[in-house]
């Protein structure tokens, strides 16, 4: 892909001819939407909380998510702090200026944005798609919206939270392509036991 002088270009896990190239993303059991291109951003580290917190984003509690201004916020731990705008990509841009340009004590950036891929597993076999793909009790009166698992997902490291749309999964994004082909095997795997 080419690139003006001036614009970066950002090539995504599934682009055409990548690691994941031909892998069935739907299914009539799940379906496995890419959303990596999101804008999104990580802080780390002493100072991160204060400094977003100055800034009126609301934080929540270690392990669950609180919104602000559009932006889902995602506290991973004291000191870490992951934004998602998937419908507010201006807010964030915002902060993101704010960040870069104060010389306060502020944490530091994760490069979420760079590292992590951001998948999003729906359908209607999810339930038991996700049996197979986490150990967890995933079920809604267990692991409801807001609440966030730092567990494995697919055999990989992963970031998992409940929403409206399904089961949001950010993990390091050299694991795409085997994430997509596990998943697109426990999908063939639920559609064969539905129709068995």
């Amino acid at each position: 892909m080419a690139a003006s002088a001036d614009t970066a270009t950002r090539i995504y896990p599934f682009m055409p001819g990548g690691a994941a190239n031909g892998t069935e993303l739907v299914s009539r059991a799940i379906e496995l939407t890419d959303v990596t291109a999101t804008p999104r951003f990580g802080l780390k580290g002493g100072g991160s909380t204060a400094w977003l917190a100055a800034q009126g984003v609301t934080l929540p509690a270690v392990n669950r998510i609180d919104d602000h201004r559009g932006m889902r916020v995602l506290r991973l731990g004291n000191e870490d702090i992951l934004l998602l705008a998937e419908s507010a990509g201006d807010v964030l841009a915002e902060i993101k200026r704010a960040w870069q340009a104060d010389a306060a004590p502020k944490g530091y950036s994760s490069w979420r944005e760079e590292g992590w891929a951001w998948m999003r597993l729906s359908g209607p076999r999810l339930t038991e798609a996700m049996s197979r793909l986490c150990a967890l009790d995933l079920r809604a009166g267990k692991f409801g919206v807001g609440d966030i698992a730092q567990t494995r997902v697919g055999h990989i490291e992963a970031v998992m939270f409940r929403s409206s749309r399904g089961f949001d999964i950010l993990f390091d994004i050299t694991a795409s392509a085997y994430f997509a082909r596990t998943v697109a095997a426990v999908a063939r795997h639920n559609t064969d036991q539905h129709h068995a």
